[in-house]
């Protein structure tokens, strides 16, 4: 059992008699058999829609490298979406992107809504639509993710190193000390802890590369390394 399908995968199939000899009327009669018990398994249009965003959900979690529980607990809050008839004139595939990412952050889970929307089948614009109106409407208990929740992924990505990711996890942990994070974006405060940690022992990155492997723009980055060269101004 799963809450990962629509029927908590209880249902039953018909199979195909692979490797038995069957005579032609009883293939068509089987395959009869199969289009009405397909059809007899999704009795509304509402039980459709869960099994198709479910889909979307399994697939998207599974191409984000995602823990078991974080695809159940998508799936559960895509029913309390349904539930609160919040799909109405919004696309199925934006709430099964939505969920995912809700459901990330609500974990603590470093996902950006791009990596998302890249792993669905929604645009960003449906991902956006869908996560407002949950938020709205249901009043998800999502907070600020860490800056460090990021670190691991992008010093990785680019080869820095551990001595350069620890490094960065401290500038971090000053610039939260020094309240000098609330309102920024996450992912930038990230790149910019993990550059200048790379310039301090002459690891060759750049900023360009930063900016692409977190999704952000140069200003991004720049506005929390003018931050971080106050904090060694005081120093």
């Amino acid at each position: 059992m799963t809450d990962a399908r629509h029927d908590r995968g209880l249902s039953t199939k018909i199979g195909y008699g692979t490797g038995i000899e069957v005579s032609g009327s009883k293939q068509r009669q089987f395959a009869r058999l199969r289009r009405q018990h397909n059809r007899a398994r999704f009795p509304s249009k509402r039980e459709r829609n869960k099994v198709y965003a479910y889909t979307d959900i399994r697939q998207s979690t599974s191409a984000l490298e995602l823990p078991d529980s974080v695809r159940d607990q998508a799936c559960a809050l895509f029913d309390s979406a349904q539930s609160a008839d919040l799909l109405y004139g919004r696309s199925i595939e934006g709430f099964a992107a939505a969920v995912v990412y809700a459901v990330c952050r609500m974990q603590s889970l470093a996902r950006t809504r791009s990596e998302v929307v890249s792993a669905s089948s929604a645009t960003i614009d449906e991902l956006n639509a869908a996560y407002d109106a949950m938020n709205r409407e249901l009043g998800l208990p999502v907070g600020p993710i860490d800056p460090r929740e990021y670190l691991a992924r992008y010093a990785s990505s680019l080869d820095l190193g551990i001595a350069v990711e620890n490094s960065a996890q401290e500038k971090v942990g000053a610039l939260r000390d020094a309240h000098l994070i609330g309102g920024k974006n996450p992912r930038g405060v990230a790149a910019a802890c993990l550059y200048q940690a790379a310039q301090d022992v002459s690891v060759g990155v750049t900023q360009e590369a930063l900016t692409e492997v977190a999704d952000i723009s140069r200003l991004t980055i720049r506005s929390t390394l003018s931050d971080l060269e106050s904090l060694g101004a005081d120093d």
